[in-house]
This record gives structure tokens, sequence and C-alpha cells, in this order.
């Protein structure tokens, strides 16, 4: 009996091809086979004609009981070459060209994959000559990439001169990184020696690195689930609640919040955490007349001051210019979170 979907999976996939060469099997047979109750393997018999070949749904399994023997109608169809259409085709090729030049990548597997893109550029045929004419580029310092893939693999501490938008300025730390990430950009994530503090670094605002002689040892952390972005307030976080326009609804779609409520005039009453409240000053700079900070109420009033101020800067340099809010979640990644959507 299967005890987790990893092994029913495994168990359907062997089904295939035992139902494949013996046609009409019975029921009974077939589950003793398998070492699971003919209720089981009906269950099975429910999911199969669900899978198949093909992302675009024909060429399923046609596979049928009648309680007491198994018929599968379509074997010979299910059992052809698969083929790729020209645009997963060409999917598949400008990733393998973009992986074929990342930083770090062993260089045996660097010559697997080229062998592997140019086999499939031979059956891709016109295919391939589209995809040619298109390209990925990794946008972090192909440098900075490897220096952190060695140092994670070499278990050793690492230097770096870092850039925060937020702060608009460059400081020095030390830190020992844990792993490498992407979500929208190349990130490490590290335990930070100046802050005493697992943080997330973009790999593209890291304006000098060094591989260092100490080892890295950070403490024992639990890796976080990043499927949900990078950007992960804690419920002890101060309360911060933003009324937007119509035109500034894209904050609900960008930032993480804890509700947004409709407004009669189309926009929302936005509540939501970050352990620095002071750093929305700028997301009040960039909505502009679109929104505004209405509590806490110190955080509204040193956002319309940044505003006055800003229009004077303005008024005496005509080269200003508002910039991107800059939340300080974790290093500039409530920043980086709204990057991502623009």
């Amino acid at each position: 009996m299967a005890s987790n979907a990893i092994d029913q999976t495994r168990r359907m996939l062997s089904l295939v091809t035992y139902l494949r060469e013996r046609p009409g099997a019975h029921v009974e047979d077939v589950a003793r086979a398998f070492g699971i109750t003919p209720d089981e393997l009906i269950s099975d018999l429910d999911v199969l004609p669900l899978c198949g070949t093909s992302f675009r749904g024909g060429d399923l399994l046609d596979i049928d009981t009648d309680g007491d023997r198994i018929w599968w109608h379509n074997p010979d169809d299910v059992a052809a070459p698969l083929r790729l259409a020209a645009d997963e085709a060409t999917a598949l090729l400008v990733a393998a060209r973009a992986v074929a030049t990342l930083p770090g990548l062993r260089e045996s597997d660097r010559l697997a994959l080229l062998r592997a893109t140019a086999k499939l550029e031979t059956a891709a045929g016109e295919a391939a000559g589209a995809s040619a004419r298109l390209s990925v580029t990794f946008e972090s310092e192909g440098g900075v990439f490897a220096d952190v893939d060695r140092a994670i693999s070499e278990r050793r501490r690492l230097w770096i001169r870092y850039y925060s938008p937020a702060r608009d300025e460059v400081t020095e730390r030390e830190i020992d990184p844990i792993r490498l990430v992407s979500v929208g950009h190349t990130y490490v994530e590290a335990w930070c020696r100046r802050s005493e503090a697992r943080r997330t670094f973009r790999l593209d605002r890291v304006a000098e690195i060094k591989i260092l002689d100490e080892p890295s040892a950070p403490p024992q952390v639990e890796l976080r689930d990043l499927s949900e972005g990078l950007v992960q307030p804690a419920a002890e976080d101060p309360e911060v609640v933003v009324e937007v326009g119509p035109g500034g609804r894209w904050v609900a779609e960008y930032y993480p919040h804890d509700s947004a409520e409709e407004l009669p005039d189309g926009g929302l009453r936005i509540t939501l955490r970050t352990p620095e409240p002071a750093s929305l000053r700028r997301l009040a700079l960039r909505l502009g007349g679109d929104g505004r900070i209405v509590s806490p109420v110190q955080l509204a009033e040193s956002a319309r001051q940044a505003a006055r101020e800003a229009l004077a800067a303005y008024a005496d340099d005509q080269d200003g210019g508002d910039r991107p809010y800059g939340g300080q979640y974790d290093e500039d990644q409530a920043y980086d979170r709204q990057e991502q959507g623009r």
C-alpha cells in the first residue's frame, strides 16, 4: 500500500509499462502483482486517463476497466516519439543557451548541456533558427555569482561592498553565505556578521567581493520557503495604514499586506506591516496624489514633510525626480519586490 503521493506516482509509472505489455489484464492479477488492493488499483486507473504525453491536451491514456479486466485502447499513439511545438522548442533552446553561459557551472555540465542543445537544435528544425534571434542574459556580475557559488561549495566567508538603494549608501560587511536563490533577481541568502542576522543580498548590488580564508560558519537557521516571495513581514512588525486612489491600487499587488478594503472612490485602504515604517516615506512620495499614509500619525507627518522638502529641492534643481520606494524588510527586499512587478 502506498504511503504517500511519491510512492503512488512511482507505482503508476510502472503500471503504465505493465499494462502495455498485458492487454486485457485482470484487475485481481494486476493488484496482486503491485501489492495493492483492487480498490486501490481502480483508484489509480481513475487517474491514469488524465495523464499523457502532451502538455496541450490530447494524447492522453485511454484506459478503462469493466471491474474485471483492464483495457488500454491507444498504447501505440501514446508511445509515439514526443514532438515539441515551435514555442516549446524555442523556450527550451533559449533557456539552455542561457544556462550554458552561467558563471560557476561545472565545465563537464556545460559540455553536456551544449551537446544536448545541439541535438535539440537538429530536432527543432526551423524553430531552432527562430530561437537563435532570442537571448537571455543574467543581470548579476559573472564574477560575483562565481565567487558566491565557490564560497558556498568551499564553506568560506565572503567580504562584500554592498549598495543599499533605500539608504543610498555602500557598506562593507562580512557574510557567511547559505544559498543562492532566484526570485525575479539573483540573491545570496547569508548570515551577516555586521548585523548578526540573516540577510538576503541582491548580486547585482555587490560592488566588490572577496573570498576570505576564514571558514563560513552561519548559525543553524531554518531555510525559508521563498515561494511567496522574499518579502515576508512578521506579525510583530509595526502596522501602517495607507489609503490609495484608483491609480495606486498597484500597491496591494506588489507589497505584502494584512488587508485591502475597497473605498468608495475605487481606491483601497491597505494595512501592512514593516520593521521600519519610516522606509514607507518613499512609497508616499511615489504615490503623490494617488495615495497617503494614514497612520501612524508621526509617519504621516514625516511623509508630508519629505514631500515638502522634495518639492523645494525640485524648485531649486529642475533635474530632480522621485525615487521608488525602498523599504527595509530585509536588505531592500521590499524595494526588490516592487521592482519585480514593474
